[in-house]
């Protein structure tokens, strides 16, 4: 009786466990934990700032999200508002985004290593889509895709590698996308890949995608 009772006291602390190892963002243990970024100490998010101190201001930002923004060279700009923006985020696993995609723009194929993602067309067209990870198949690096239209929802699950394009020529679009994490992170692919510090070896990447290393030189240059 008593083994088996040991037994399922290890259950549970084991679940607990894992539970605590799955999390993204530190579960807050009081309403607030407004993030101190003056602080030496270093932890799994920020230090949190001392409540007396804390004020109205800290959970505010006069962000001008209903202004548009001008596009990068691929034709998107990405406005984040997270943890470094508005300090009260902290522990509270929500970011926003507004993005803007120029005629024909694109928010290139990206990945947001600790957030899920879930957008919102406000203005316009998106083609978006998502491919799955090397699970076994049938489901294998699996595409989904949809055409997104002004009031759509379409949701990017955690860590998998996605993208929006504006197929439209001659109108601009709009979107806001939310994030599961105060601080999500994004991997651009082809920045990653092609134009890490220090480069990776063109012989690794001429294996990897079966081209030419002069086709890798000239896309790392």
């Amino acid at each position: 009786m008593a083994s088996s009772s040991s037994f399922l006291l290890l259950a549970a602390l084991l679940a607990l466990v894992s539970w605590q190892a799955t999390a993204f963002d530190p579960s807050p243990l009081q309403d607030f934990c407004v993030a101190d970024m003056n602080s030496p100490v270093r932890v799994n998010g920020f230090v949190c700032k001392n409540p007396m101190e804390v004020n109205a201001d800290d959970f505010f930002k006069a962000a001008n999200l209903d202004k548009p923004r001008l596009p990068n060279k691929v034709g998107s700009n990405v406005t984040l508002i997270n943890v470094m923006q508005i300090a009260g985020l902290n522990t509270l696993g929500i970011s926003i985004a507004r993005i803007d995609y120029a005629p024909l723009g694109q928010n290139p194929p990206h990945t947001h290593p600790r957030a899920t993602e879930i957008l919102t067309v406000l203005e316009g067209t998106l083609y978006v889509g998502f491919v799955t990870s090397n699970q076994p198949a049938p489901n294998k690096n699996k595409f989904f895709s949809k055409v997104l239209n002004k009031g759509d929802v379409f949701v990017f699950p955690v860590g998998l590698i996605h993208f929006q394009f504006n197929p439209n020529p001659h109108q601009p679009a709009v979107a806001i996308a939310t994030l599961s994490s105060q601080n999500p992170g994004a991997i651009t692919i082809a920045n990653a890949v092609f134009g890490s510090d220090p480069p990776i070896s063109d012989d690794v990447l001429a294996k990897a995608f079966q081209v030419e290393k002069n086709t890798i030189d000239y896309l790392q240059d």
